[in-house]
């Protein structure tokens, strides 16, 4: 009887032991999730937060673009839809004054490197002003230039040369007439050759085109 006592109490003290260690374990797996939980969820918090301002910058920036596109359409009618164009011309008429203004300001500056629309309206310019043409040469650039990128354009060089005949007067007014023209052209050198009213000039020049701004729509990984 004597030794039966002290093994019940043993059981006792290590059933004790046992359930403490239980309690130990189970505290320290709660307050460990507990601080991965908190830890994910601070996170997470911090994640939402950044989203949430970056929606906020996209949503003010297309609010401004929004407002910038209005303000463009209504000054892109009122520039074209005045009774005169800039040259004084028709806005819906044919001749070389007439045409909208926002056309006007394309066939000024155009859009791509087209060297055949160009030799077309250097030849209509000369010929409607009575002088005769030769030829119109120059480097036909198209496919090189078409190739560059226009995140940023800017106006690029087309250089091209004609020869035009006639009398004295036709040819002194030349030049008159190549700054009538609706495109920019910077003259870099005159040749004049033959005599009296048989005269023949090559003009080396330079016109210039600049490429169209392209948009484009992305996403932005918020990290």
């Amino acid at each position: 009887m004597a030794d039966k006592k002290p093994t019940t109490k043993r059981l006792q003290i290590d059933k004790a032991n046992a359930m403490m260690v239980i309690a130990v374990a189970v505290a320290s797996f709660v307050v460990t999730f507990s601080i991965i939980a908190a830890r994910a969820l601070w996170s997470q918090q911090n994640y939402q937060s950044r989203v949430i301002k970056q929606k906020k910058v996209a949503l003010d920036q297309l609010k401004s673009n929004l407002q910038a596109a209005q303000n463009l359409d209504i000054a892109y009618k009122e520039f074209t839809g005045g009774n005169d164009n800039v040259l004084g011309g028709n806005p819906s008429g044919n001749g070389e004054k007439d045409g909208d203004n926002g056309k006007i300001v394309l066939d000024a500056l155009p859009s791509k490197y087209d060297f055949p629309a160009l030799v077309t309206s250097v030849e209509t310019l000369l010929t409607k002003n009575s002088i005769a043409v030769k030829s119109i040469g120059g480097t036909d650039d198209q496919l090189n230039q078409n190739d560059k990128p226009a995140s940023s354009p800017k106006p690029v060089e087309m250089p091209f040369t004609f020869t035009a005949g006639g009398s004295y007067q036709a040819l002194k007014d030349l030049m008159s007439v190549t700054e009538r023209s609706i495109r920019p052209i910077n003259v870099q050198s005159i040749s004049i050759s033959g005599q009296d009213n048989d005269l023949s000039v090559t003009v080396n020049a330079i016109t210039y085109y600049q490429s169209e701004v392209s948009l484009k729509m992305g996403t932005k990984v918020i990290k």
